[in-house]
């Protein structure tokens, strides 16, 4: 059972190696973040409603730059230019599935977000795009419902997709209604910063908590999307949804830069038949290493069941242990450099 703790302790590991070199701060942004909108005013208004298309890329990303717009200056006491504020991971990662083609329609039966069709859309039988959805829309409306974003909550609301419309919720009141726990989650990291008194680490733990909250409901509504891709994909996107489950615990830092340079080790394409890792010849070695290592852990994981998560939960709740940590991850760093 304990062989899956220190699998963990790898993968993570390798993320904070990843982060030797600093990035060009000009390079690290999504895709189209510049071209993205980033005030209400940027998008359509019908009866006093601000009409956002959930189902394009720049209407999505725009939502993303406007929170992040919103709640720079509560992030301002622990940095300039609002790099360290941790809810960049959300849009880096969206940035990282438009860019590699993961926002695309996987059954091929459309254009919609294909290279040689519309790339801007984003398909609704996408799994990646499904799972992000509820880490986009949740976040935003709660932020929205907190009283952050200075506009009032029934302001707002999201086209439905083409179908399956009963799975995702469009304004501030409907999330309540489907989702409640998730929405709690966020509206309660909102209220921490608002709070001048909480801190980095209070408020990433709470970012946490929301984030695998979101999660977790999505994963049980759109499992049956994961059969439209290749095995390789499909057992490469249940192994990223279960390495979130053992990155919350030691409170990873989302901010800009962090975030940005551990994309760069995720897989660059959509995996096909054939890709096995650490094998494959288009990516680096370091890609095949951190491939490799997500599809260990997702079948320690299998093996031994929940135990080994429950323990690695116990253990993080110790600051002592999540110091040193940190401190193993620190001497990983320095060993990579």
């Amino acid at each position: 059972m304990a062989f899956n703790l220190p699998c963990a302790c790898v993968i993570i590991g390798c993320i904070f190696a990843s982060l030797v070199k600093t990035s060009n701060i000009s390079d690290v942004y999504p895709p189209l973040w510049k071209e993205s909108p980033g005030q209400f005013s940027d998008y359509k208004i019908e009866n006093g409603k601000y009409i956002i298309n959930f189902w394009s890329y720049r209407d999505r990303l725009g939502t993303y730059k406007i929170l992040l717009n919103k709640t720079a200056k509560y992030f301002a006491k622990f940095s300039l230019e609002n790099e360290q504020n941790i809810l960049w991971g959300l849009p880096v990662h969206h940035g990282w599935q438009y860019h590699t083609g993961r926002l695309a329609d996987p059954t091929q039966s459309t254009d919609c977000g294909h290279k040689s069709g519309d790339h801007l859309c984003i398909s609704v039988d996408s799994w990646w795009a499904d799972l992000n959805y509820y880490l986009s829309a949740m976040p935003f409306l709660a932020a929205v419902d907190s009283g952050i974003m200075g506009i009032s909550p029934d302001n707002v609301t999201f086209l439905p997709p083409s179908k399956d419309q009963m799975n995702f919720c469009y304004n501030v009141s409907n999330c309540h209604l489907s989702f409640p726990e998730a929405m709690k989650k966020w509206n309660e990291f909102y209220q921490l910063v608002k709070s001048h008194s909480s801190s980095f680490d209070d408020l990433l733990e709470s970012l946490w908590a929301a984030h695998v909250s979101s999660l977790d409901v999505a994963r049980k509504n759109f499992q049956n999307r994961l059969k439209y891709y290749s095995k390789q994909e499909a057992d490469f996107a249940r192994s990223w949804a279960l390495f979130v489950d053992y990155l919350a615990p030691p409170r990873f830092p989302t901010t800009l830069i962090r975030t940005y340079e551990f994309q760069k080790e995720l897989p660059r394409r959509m995996l096909v038949s054939g890709d096995k890792a650490p094998f494959i010849s288009d990516f680096s070695g370091f890609q095949n290493t951190v491939l490799f290592a997500l599809n260990l852990l997702h079948k320690v994981h299998k093996y031994t069941g929940t135990l080994s998560l429950i323990l690695w939960k116990a253990l993080m709740k110790s600051t002592v242990a999540r110091k040193l940590f940190l401190e193993i991850l620190e001497f990983i760093l320095h060993s990579f450099n």
